[in-house]
């Protein structure tokens, strides 16, 4: 038995150690917001957080979880209030969507290093993250829209 923190909550999994972790995720826990997309963690749809970090689940064995804290999108809020899950439904980000809960992972690891990023942190930290229908214009403004909805501006009085 393997004990894992999963959205803030502890679960023991009865699986081979090398299973990895997106699999444990998906199957054996029924999280299937963390998607499987290659298999060689080359494009970022099964982006998860380990201890705040984004990490690859398709590619890291479950042992290389336990103790540690992982979050996935369902992870992310109960209920879609998130600020980079807000600004994804206001700005319709997603096309087909199938990339979405790894971008909107990485989005919010990014968010909680830098709070106001720019265009080119934006890009470097998404690297790696691919978009088949190539919605990035809208990925990279949903997430200024979401330190936005984070660090509000003091509003002036007259």
């Amino acid at each position: 038995m393997i004990t894992l923190n999963v959205n803030n909550r502890d679960v023991q999994v009865d699986v081979e150690s090398d299973t990895p972790l997106l699999w444990v995720l998906r199957d054996t826990l029924g999280l299937t917001g963390t998607k499987y997309g290659c298999g060689m963690a080359l494009c970022g749809a099964c982006t998860v957080h380990l201890d705040g970090v984004p990490t690859r689940s398709c590619v890291t064995p479950v042992s290389a979880a336990a103790d540690r804290k992982i979050t996935t999108i369902e992870g992310l809020s109960p209920d879609r209030s998130h600020p980079v899950q807000q600004a994804w439904i206001e700005l319709d980000v997603p096309q087909c969507g199938y990339c979405q809960s790894g971008q909107i992972m990485a989005a919010a690891a990014l968010l909680e290093q830098k709070p106001r990023p720019t265009d080119k942190d934006i890009d470097q930290a998404l690297s790696g993250n691919i978009c088949r229908c190539g919605t990035y214009q809208r990925i990279r403004a949903a997430i200024h829209r979401a330190a936005e909805l984070l660090t509000p501006r003091a509003t002036q009085s007259s």
